[in-house]
């Protein structure tokens, strides 16, 4: 799983391990991996920390290449790899887009021939993702039920170029670079489980709110803690077969964005 060395993803790795799921702990730095493997670390477990930035394309093709020889694919994708940033410039767009979504986008696709039968992609995503203050006509592309991979990637690749033209307001977009990130999150789970469907592996795509979380990100005023933020991104992550797919869920509930 992505960002899996502090805060919510920490307590997912946890859970994950604690089920008895073999995780690979990654993080943009490997001592960061490594601390947090240390730290989960019980007879019971197998824990594997790996350096994985999921902007640069050669650590998303080295991370491939693990799971391929080492473990011969994978049964769960967590991503819960993200940043924000102050402020709202086009290197703010840019930048956020380019680990919150287009991250998470390449390296879905890159590991997607590795899910195994009765596998689960989980995004990790925001209550931010809501779209109230989007032009109509924009929002709903992004639950448009014939969007498509391509279609998705334009739209999000729009949005930089908009922003960085000083163009976004007229466009419609929001000047929350997370938040359409997190909304692009919202768009894929959807996407890529219309996509899957017929797919005879059963796989499930889905995206989660953890809530305001006391993390590094969250801050300390959050309400919840990471073990509670962690808690629907874990039964998303082991849902039983049959479960719901395309969804965005908060309490473990179907929930509006």
């Amino acid at each position: 799983m992505t960002g899996a060395n502090r805060g919510i993803g920490l307590e997912i790795a946890r859970g994950l391990a604690a089920r008895g799921l073999a995780v690979v702990v990654a993080s943009r730095a490997l001592a960061a991996a490594e601390q947090a493997a240390a730290e989960l670390a019980a007879p019971d477990r197998v824990l594997e920390p790996c350096q994985l930035d999921v902007t640069s394309a050669a650590e998303r093709a080295a991370l491939a290449d693990r799971l391929r020889t080492r473990h011969g694919g994978l049964d769960v994708l967590v991503h819960n790899a993200g940043v924000s940033f102050h402020g709202f410039d086009a290197r703010v767009a840019e930048d956020t887009l380019a680990t919150n979504f287009f991250g998470a986008l390449e390296l879905t696709l890159l590991l997607l021939p590795l899910v195994r039968p009765a596998g689960r992609i989980v995004m990790v995503s925001s209550g931010l993702a809501e779209r109230s203050g989007w032009a109509p006509e924009l929002a709903a592309r992004f639950s448009d039920p014939a969007l498509d991979l391509p279609t998705l990637r334009a739209l999000l690749e729009r949005f930089v170029e908009d922003v960085r033209l000083r163009r976004h307001r007229e466009a419609g977009w929001p000047t929350s670079a997370y938040g359409v990130s997190k909304a692009g999150m919202n768009a894929l789970a959807a996407v890529l489980a219309r996509e899957l469907a017929a797919d005879d592996r059963h796989i499930l795509v889905n995206a989660a709110c953890p809530g305001w979380v006391r993390t590094r990100m969250g801050g300390a005023g959050a309400p919840r803690s990471a073990e509670e933020g962690a808690r629907t991104p874990l039964w998303l992550a082991l849902l039983p077969e049959g479960g719901p797919s395309g969804g965005f869920f908060r309490d473990e509930a179907p929930a509006d964005w």
